[in-house]
């Protein structure tokens, strides 16, 4: 393997980012879906760094193609680009058989999962509901597919009077539990999500098991507590690019979700960071920047999918974008000369699509660093683990154990 002098790694989610609708979008109902695409209309998207990474040279907004935007990707009167990248960029097709956030993520670890996690639009079984509550001693209220904010207007009161648990789901592969603070403390209702992570495996083994904390005094002025979420994930059933990392002595860093995704397999303790906004992720991302370690830090920001995605709110989520770019253009200027950025998403979300579910995208690439080449068009690739396995041969890392194929040889001189 190569000796790329490569030190630290910072690969940065963009959570539901996607960029337009993969070839097999109509399967999940999803034809024509771009969530960038999107939200580059809003008047509050305003993302300089990552266009002048390549953003809208990727495959989809080029011209000819469904999703040209000539005032984003201006042309010469020879028909050549007025503006000329600076990173490398790309867009790369998910092969997991799903759309979700843990799909997603494992599949760039390098993790593919073939078969999608299981859904209920009808409500957990009777059987499994009946463990829940015997095993907890509690009951549970509603049980069906709902909105986070509505569940607790709607279930929120008569939680408070009976101490049940609301329990309820969505499109997504998730067992959620809502709780008023003062009725069931924090640590009591992740209690409660461990067992439901115990009884939910194998056939009905869902993705996420969620804490939804609530405070307020009724449903007027319920809302949910951030900050006390708590994601319960199924453990990796195979190697991905984390335990490879960890593996080989390498430090392996999670900010934000990453740890909750990966149930903390393959991740240092010492360094996972939970975050409370996509702005406290940025801000200690940044902190990290000063620190001396060698390895991968891989960022989850949230907030554009849970916050604005899942609303269809597409001056909220291009607002938020914005916001992250804004962070983006300080770490630019803080990177070292052994440094690389990755930019990129682990699935769609578009808030000007129908519904208020994940859309089967493309995820955007953009990469940059010191060392790297400028200007260089990956083009589509199929798996988001060419990610993972391209980050582990940047550390000279064998990436055999893993799905996906290193692009590294496209992107650095060797």
């Amino acid at each position: 393997m190569a000796d790329t002098k490569i030190r630290r790694v910072f690969l940065m989610i963009v959570d539901s980012m996607g960029c337009g609708s993969c070839p097999d979008a109509d399967r999940f109902g999803d034809a024509g879906a771009n969530t960038l695409n999107t939200i580059s209309y809003s008047d509050k998207f305003h993302c300089p760094n990552m266009e002048k990474l390549g953003l809208f040279f990727i495959d989809g907004f080029t011209e000819g193609e469904p999703f040209y935007r000539a005032d984003k990707h201006p042309l010469k009167d020879d028909g050549t680009p007025a503006l000329v990248p600076e990173g490398i960029y790309g867009r790369l097709e998910e092969v997991s058989a799903g759309k979700d956030t843990t799909a997603g993520h494992w599949e760039i670890a390098g993790l593919v999962m073939p078969k999608p996690f299981p859904t209920y639009p009808d409500g957990f079984p009777a059987d499994v509901i009946r463990e829940f509550e015997e095993k907890t001693g509690r009951g549970t209220l509603c049980n069906l597919p709902y909105s986070g904010t509505e569940v607790i207007r709607d279930y929120g009161e008569e939680h408070m009077k009976s101490g049940k648990l609301i329990v309820y789901t969505s499109a997504d592969s998730v067992f959620q539990i809502a709780a008023h603070e003062d009725i069931v403390p924090p640590e009591e209702l992740y209690r409660c999500c461990r067992i439901a992570r115990e009884i939910l495996q194998g056939d009905h083994g869902v993705g996420r098991v969620i804490a939804r904390p609530f405070i307020g005094h009724d449903a007027s002025d319920f809302v949910r507590v951030g900050a006390h979420r708590h994601d319960f994930s199924l453990v990796p059933p195979l190697p991905t690019m984390l335990d490879e990392l960890t593996a080989h002595g390498l430090d392996s860093i999670g900010i934000g979700k990453i740890r909750d995704i990966f149930a903390g397999k393959g991740l240092e303790t010492k360094y996972t960071v939970p975050t409370e906004s996509n702005e406290d992720g940025m801000d200690k991302t940044l902190a990290l920047m000063d620190e001396d370690f060698h390895g991968l830090c891989f960022v989850n920001l949230v907030e554009t999918d849970s916050v604005f995605g899942h609303r269809r709110d597409i001056d909220g989520y291009a607002n938020a974008v914005s916001a992250f770019d804004l962070k983006l253009g300080e770490m630019l200027s803080r990177m070292r000369d052994d440094d690389v950025i990755i930019i990129s998403a682990d699935h769609g979300c578009d808030p000007g699509y129908k519904g208020t579910d994940h859309t089967r995208e493309y995820v955007p690439l953009l990469i940059c660093g010191k060392m790297l080449r400028r200007g260089v068009n990956l083009g589509t690739r199929r798996c988001f683990g060419n990610i993972g396995a391209t980050i582990l041969d940047m550390f000279g890392i064998s990436y055999e154990n893993i799905t996906g194929k290193s692009f590294l040889k496209d992107i650095m001189d060797l």
